[in-house]
């Protein structure tokens, strides 16, 4: 019997994955890392209704940056040394998992780092992620001051490492 289980379990994970994959890899569906890969949907990370507000910017458009400044500025045309630029959904645990990193960044370099947020599983946010060629979220997108890209990262960030990323550019 145990032999058995050793063998069907496998086979049903592998079902399992071939038939949800091609779901989550659709439009709209997950494209988060390995693990939430093929249970996004149970995290929490597969589409589903948008809250009303967003959790960074308290606005009603979740495509919002997460400085209001921010949203009226075209990156790497500030006075800002980087703009940090996330893109993923409200709905993806990595991605919500980022929001207090995000408002952290923000408010510890204001002046020099703005910070922008992009959902992309809004009608917004899509363009943003083909803009930047996005595969998985989340994805930070790191700008120069003339908006020019000098590093990306794919899912979920450190703060610790992230600010390495900054100083790169001058950020105290």
């Amino acid at each position: 019997m145990k032999r058995a289980m050793k063998l069907i379990i496998p086979a049903l994970m592998a079902i399992a994955v071939a038939v949800t994959v091609p779901f989550l890899r659709s439009t709209g569906g997950c494209s988060c890392h390995a693990p939430l890969l093929v249970f996004g949907s149970m995290l929490g990370c597969g589409e589903s209704k948008q809250p009303e507000s967003s959790p960074t910017s308290g606005k009603a458009d979740n495509n919002a940056s997460i400085s209001d400044t921010a949203s009226n500025k075209v990156p790497g045309k500030a006075e800002h040394k980087v703009t940090f630029v996330e893109i993923g959904s409200v709905n993806c645990i990595p991605c919500k998992m980022m929001q207090p990193i995000m408002r952290e960044i923000e408010r510890e370099y204001a002046g020099q780092v703005t910070v922008v947020f992009h959902d992309v599983w809004t009608d917004a946010g899509r363009p943003q992620a083909k803009k930047y060629g996005i595969q998985a979220i989340p994805t930070q997108v790191f700008l120069d001051r003339d908006g020019k890209e000098y590093y990306r990262h794919v899912g979920f960030f450190p703060r610790e490492e992230l600010v390495k990323i900054l100083k790169m550019k001058g950020v105290n």
